[in-house]
Order: structure tokens, then C-alpha cells, then sequence
């Protein structure tokens, strides 16, 4: 049976638990997904409490972060989605991602509607890579692919 959560203060509770673990072990979030069976970005997702973990891979992360019963089954409920609360964020990292929406969120939305139309880009149904590339000019460059499926406004 499907089961959801309406508070957030058990997952953030494994998550903490999971992150502990994960570093105690000295893992990476790749290995983890490696154990899941899913890709990295999913898994971490999920172990920060934004999605649900099908049963098995659930059941093998918990065995990996030695995670009791009750978190295993926490993984696999439907969380309350969103990470980041109320006003602007204060870690510099998630800032700059806010700060590129800032910037270019009307530009990108601009461009999506003029090549898509009224909808919007799904969170749901969508996939996300993060790269490290060489950068020709020296140092390194972060190539971050969202990709998400087109959602059209449907007038009823």
C-alpha cells in the first residue's frame, strides 16, 4: 500500500540518519544509487526526503546506512516535497541555483512557452545530470542537464 507523509519531521529525521551513516561509511551518493539501482540523482533526492524509494531499493539502501525497519519504511512514503523553506536561501550553493532563476527564470520561461506554448516543464516526470567538465579556459565548469517532460495548460 501507497502511504504518504504530511509533515516533513520524519524524513528530515532519516535523512539525517542516512547522511550520518553515509559518512561514517565513507560513501559516496554514487555508491548508494549503486546499491538502489537507480540513478544518483533519484537516490539522493530521496534519501534527503523529495521522493520515495521503491520497496527494494529502499530495502538496499537501508541495508548499506544499516538504517532500521521504520526508516526503510520511511523511505518508500511519499513525502512532503520541498527542501528549501520560506525567504531566500542562505547556503551559498543552493543560493547561486536561486540566483540563476533571478536571472534567467523569465528568459526561461519566455523561451519554453514560445516553443511549447501555456504549461509547464514537469518535476515530477524528470530526470537531472550533473557533470564536471573541463573548462577550456582553465579550471572547471558544471554542466547541469534538467530535463523534464512538457506539461501543456489544458483550458476545461
Amino acid at each position: 500500500m501507497v502511504h504518504a507523509q504530511f509533515s516533513p519531521t520524519a524524513r528530515e529525521a532519516v535523512s539525517v540518519a542516512a547522511v550520518a551513516a553515509k559518512t561514517g561509511k565513507d560513501l559516496t551518493w554514487q555508491e548508494i544509487a549503486d546499491a538502489a539501482g537507480l540513478s544518483v540523482a533519484f537516490v539522493t533526492a530521496a534519501v534527503l526526503g523529495q521522493h520515495a524509494l521503491p520497496e527494494e531499493s529502499a530495502k538496499a539502501v537501508g541495508k548499506l546506512l544499516d538504517l532500521d525497519e521504520e526508516a526503510v519504511l520511511l523511505l518508500q512514503t511519499i513525502p512532503t516535497r520541498g527542501s528549501i523553506p520560506g525567504g531566500i536561501p542562505t547556503d551559498p550553493t543552493i543560493y547561486r541555483f536561486y540566483e540563476m532563476l533571478q536571472v534567467y527564470g523569465t528568459t526561461l520561461k519566455a523561451l519554453v512557452h514560445e516553443q511549447f506554448g501555456d504549461g509547464i516543464i514537469s518535476a515530477i516526470n524528470f530526470k537531472l545530470d550533473v557533470k564536471k567538465v573541463a573548462d577550456p579556459e582553465g579550471g572547471e565548469r558544471a554542466v547541469i542537464t534538467l530535463d523534464g517532460k512538457y506539461l501543456p495548460t489544458k483550458p476545461f
